[in-house]
């Protein structure tokens, strides 16, 4: 799957953090993630149109027409006018930002079965990073997961092919490919010296926006791979049936790591099940209609149980926006690493023929009107990349406890409860740490809060 992470806002298409989304027809929920895009209406893109105002020179009408019929004529090779003028007009779009690009129809296609969250492919976001293919996030479940690529590692080849900087897009259009077919990558890990070779079977890739488990009693672990059309759906049946079998959560870890973004909306309804009111997030452009702010309306599934957030640098887009609007209305504490850093909206301009530009029109702002693009969101805690192994061979003492000494008196009661055998900081350090600090926020919580009011019998 290649994506820019993609956001949905009313009638238009907006992509946040390296994915890419397209909206709905009217009366349908919006498409899944990418950076944040909309899909403006005919009547929009006419308005954007009369908006730029103005006309190129007539010395630059020239210059762009006798340019063309040069290379038409003495190109080494034939060339249509199509392909030049599509060329052209990536060429425009690729000098802008790494975001706006040119999508002929079967790239419009590939978007939109992007946000559906089933489509072929790898299982990685990519984007364009210093004029080289950065792996944003691998998706949970895809071969690109599974055979060890993680964020932050820069695809030098492509089936022994050196990636160029100046065919970043031609190479992204290289990841696709049939279900089955083969590819090889050639990658170098952000903290490898030497690029690794990783054979991989593109698949259909079926993403499961929205898992759930218990990390100990009454403490809940929630992990949401990226922001499809019906996350935020999911994610409150999903805590419904956790309370219901086993009752009101203490606390939960929302892990967002390595989440490349999705639909603006989802982000919104995510953000939502958690807060009771305030400002989620704002988009602001040059043009009317980039200018959009969402709320939260009543309701915390949570009651306000704490939660703590998990990031990382593949954390993206519309990632952004949930960690951004939690941070900022102190309803969660954020743990982890710098996030990706994508705080900019593109909107999906059809220009005929099923062809479309996927234009910058705007950034987006957290609740207390900060911009993360570039910069992204510092956690609260910042977690460095930790890994715990188990001691093999502890010394002599290490587990004695008065039962082990002899003639010792006997107690009431043997504890039974199993020992803290570590493995879950042996597993996911980061998750080891937040439901540490979870727990204490929630005892915290429990000394804090008000004793009910006394009551008496007359």
């Amino acid at each position: 799957m290649i994506r820019t992470s993609q956001i949905g806002l009313g009638s238009l298409l907006f992509l946040c953090t390296g994915m890419a989304f397209t909206a709905p027809p009217p009366g349908q929920p919006p498409p899944a993630p990418a950076p944040a895009a909309s899909v403006a209406t005919p009547a929009e893109a006419s308005s954007i149109a009369k908006a730029a105002g103005g006309v190129p020179s007539l010395e630059q009408i020239q210059t762009f027409t006798r340019a063309f019929e040069m290379i038409k004529q003495a190109y080494v090779d034939p060339v249509g006018d199509d392909q030049l003028m599509q060329s052209a007009i990536r060429g425009m779009l690729s000098g802008l930002d790494p975001h706006s690009e040119f999508l002929d129809k079967p790239a419009l296609t590939d978007l939109n079965e992007d946000t559906s969250g089933a489509y072929s492919g790898l299982g990685i976001e990519v984007a364009q990073v210093n004029h080289q293919l950065v792996i944003v996030a691998p998706l949970d479940g895809g071969p690109a997961k599974r055979a060890g690529v993680v964020a932050g590692d820069v695809i030098e080849a492509i089936d022994g092919v050196v990636v160029q900087p100046d065919a970043i897009g031609t190479a992204m259009k290289q990841l696709r490919g049939p279900i089955g077919s083969k590819i090889t990558l050639t990658i170098l890990h952000p903290d490898g010296d030497k690029p690794v070779t990783i054979p991989l079977v593109r698949e259909r890739i079926h993403v499961a926006s929205v898992t759930t488990r218990m990390l100990e009693p009454d403490y809940a672990y929630v992990r949401i791979s990226e922001f499809q059309e019906d996350t935020a759906n999911e994610l409150t049946d999903a805590l419904g049936k956790l309370q219901k079998q086993h009752g009101p959560l203490r606390g939960v870890v929302l892990d967002l790591r390595s989440n490349p973004g999705g639909l603006v909306t989802s982000a919104v309804g995510v953000a939502d099940d958690f807060l009771d009111a305030g400002m989620i997030v704002s988009t602001r452009g040059r043009l009317p209609q980039s200018d959009l702010k969402f709320t939260a309306t009543p309701g915390d599934l949570l009651d306000g149980a704490p939660m703590v957030v998990l990031v990382d640098n593949g954390t993206a887009s519309a990632a952004e926006i949930v960690t951004g609007a939690l941070k900022d209305h102190h309803r969660a504490l954020v743990m982890g690493r710098r996030t990706f850093g994508k705080g900019s909206v593109q909107t999906i301009l059809p220009v005929g023929e099923g062809d479309a530009v996927k234009l910058t029109t705007a950034r987006y702002y957290t609740p207390d009107g900060t911009s993360i693009q570039v910069a992204g969101i510092t956690p609260d805690i910042v977690l460095g990349k930790v890994t715990v192994q188990a001691d093999r061979n502890p010394s002599l003492g290490d587990d004695e406890h008065e039962s082990d000494l002899p003639n010792h008196l006997r107690g009431s009661k043997i504890a039974t409860a199993p020992p803290d055998t570590g493995e879950l900081a042996i597993k996911d350090y980061a998750l080891s740490e937040a439901l540490h600090v979870l727990k204490g926020l929630a005892l915290a919580r429990r000394v804090t809060r008000p004793a009910s009011a006394s009551t008496s019998v007359h």
